[in-house]
């Protein structure tokens, strides 16, 4: 039990780390070719912070835990919004100014939906998975046109080229871009494999699992990112990491275990966790595009996201007991 301990608390540091260095590689190469900055920002850095989502459920999936996969994208959704978006919103009120944030909520809430109409049957198959993935590249496609059409006083747009202005060579951008790959995917094997073990001698199932310790550890980055751009008053981009990165939680998480391991889930998840899901997605939308002169996040808003984070956890918790 203790190594396992270890093996998920190293995995972890390392999860971190190298997804930092990840996006750090991809921005600086997708810089050298050239690409907008608007472009790095909605495709580079969202696929960045959500690939540790993507290989850990691959991963888990690849092995037999469907469940926990799934309990990985629809854990880590909840607590991008509830802890991750809270706890930036109690540091400082997050004001929603963009517009291009604000056409990302109709995706949110139509990929949200989608993903738990698949869901409801208790079991994900191929074809779903397809599905999922096909809406995705839509996805991607959708942001390459708004990264070209975008105006250029757009506040994301003069946040992520500020962020974005990496004073790297290309040889040193290619070698974090490479490493980060790899360091990733061992981080994700090591992740899986303790958390896994643990969930096992402590007797819970793999969908409790990848809903806490899976998806707390593969959501850091994006806590990561967002208190940063908090702290430098990028608001923009903190919240418009978490809406793309949770777009691609249930279309590229969800789709590509679905695609590496069809089959049936833990019911808990259509009948529990997606509606909390839903909800936290729902809860989100009214607080940020609230019909003000300059909708907001406020303190007190953060601290209710924040406290329904703990009840949730505490809820899971209190299961296992």
């Amino acid at each position: 039990m203790l190594i396992a301990i270890i093996v998920v608390f190293v995995g972890l540091v390392l999860l971190v780390w190298s997804a930092d260095r990840l996006i750090y590689g991809a921005a600086s190469v997708a810089r050298y070719t050239r690409i907008s900055p608007m472009l790095i920002g909605l495709t580079v850095i969202a696929l960045g912070t959500s690939m540790p989502e993507i290989l850990v459920s691959s991963i888990a999936a690849y092995k037999g835990h469907l469940s926990t996969a799934v309990g990985n994208a629809l854990g880590s959704n909840i607590t991008n919004i509830l802890l991750v978006i809270g706890f930036a919103a109690l540091l400082k009120p997050i004001r929603v100014t963009s517009l291009t944030i604000k056409r990302e909520y109709p995706l949110l809430l139509a990929s949200t939906f989608l993903g738990f109409y698949f869901l409801a049957d208790h079991q994900l198959t191929q074809l779903e998975g397809l599905i999922l993935l096909a809406t995705f590249c839509c996805f991607i496609a959708f942001m390459v046109y708004c990264a070209r059409t975008v105006k250029v006083d757009d506040p994301l747009l003069h946040n992520i080229s500020h962020e974005e202005s990496l004073p790297i060579s290309l040889s040193q951008a290619l070698f974090w871009l490479v490493l980060g790959m790899i360091l990733l995917l061992a981080a994700s094997q090591l992740l899986v494999h303790g958390a896994v073990y643990i969930a096992r001698y402590v007797g819970v199932s793999d969908l409790v699992i990848g809903l806490t310790i899976v998806a707390l550890s593969t959501s850091l980055p994006e806590l990561a990112t967002s208190i940063v751009g908090i702290i430098k008053g990028e608001v923009d981009l903190a919240l418009g990491n978490i809406i793309g990165s949770n777009i691609i939680n249930i279309l590229a998480v969800l789709g590509l275990s679905a695609v590496i391991a069809p089959g049936a889930i833990d019911p808990q998840a259509g009948n529990q966790d997606a509606y909390i899901m839903i909800a936290a997605t729902l809860v989100l939308l009214l607080m940020s595009l609230r019909p003000t002169s300059r909708p907001r996040l406020s303190k007190v808003e953060g601290l209710l996201l924040l406290t329904a984070f703990i009840g949730y956890q505490y809820y899971l918790f209190s299961s296992i007991a």
